[in-house]
């Protein structure tokens, strides 16, 4: 929970520090005049596309009452900000990374898109079925929910005893 927890933060902090990462390792390593071109193009994209995938993340209910982001985040969204990491030292392989940044991009979004209609489906389901216990209450009729076993007092705790005549 708490590596969750800190990816929740870190994503907010990436959207400000992997752009600013590309940056300086263009400084750095260098990528010659038409590195400045796609430095240009790419530094904007960048961080329109961390915020844009924050702030789907942040919007999840369960991402905000729990203060952490799933599994799910951590994976998908981990890869794609590890491929920005790796296209900012403009080695050999920075194509390679920004292909992979790209892509990243794409999953990172329908992943977070895809996990916050279904959050919402969950709890519109939950509302509407409170909705209607309540409607059944009110009018007398009888309440719809799951059957409970006997002699259940609700803590989930149930002791049988069976007994034998001989």
């Amino acid at each position: 929970m708490l590596l969750r927890r800190l990816f929740y933060r870190w994503q907010f902090v990436a959207v400000i520090a992997l752009p600013l990462w590309l940056v300086i390792g263009w400084a750095f390593f260098g990528a010659g005049g038409w590195g400045t071109l796609g430095l240009v193009i790419t530094v904007p994209a960048a961080f329109l596309t961390l915020l844009v995938v924050a702030l789907l993340v942040n919007a999840r209910p369960t991402a905000r009452s729990e203060r952490a982001a799933s599994w799910l985040d951590v994976g998908v969204l981990g890869a794609w900000q590890l491929a920005i990491i790796g296209t900012g030292f403009y080695g050999a392989t920075a194509t390679l990374f920004s292909v992979l940044a790209i892509v990243g991009a794409v999953a990172a979004f329908w992943v977070a898109l895809s996990q916050l209609v279904a959050d919402g489906s969950r709890r519109m389901r939950a509302t509407m079925a409170e909705f209607e216990r309540q409607a059944a209450a009110q009018s007398g009729q009888p309440v719809p929910g799951p059957p409970k076993p006997p002699f259940d007092d609700g803590d989930g705790d149930v002791i049988i005893v069976h007994e034998v005549r001989d």
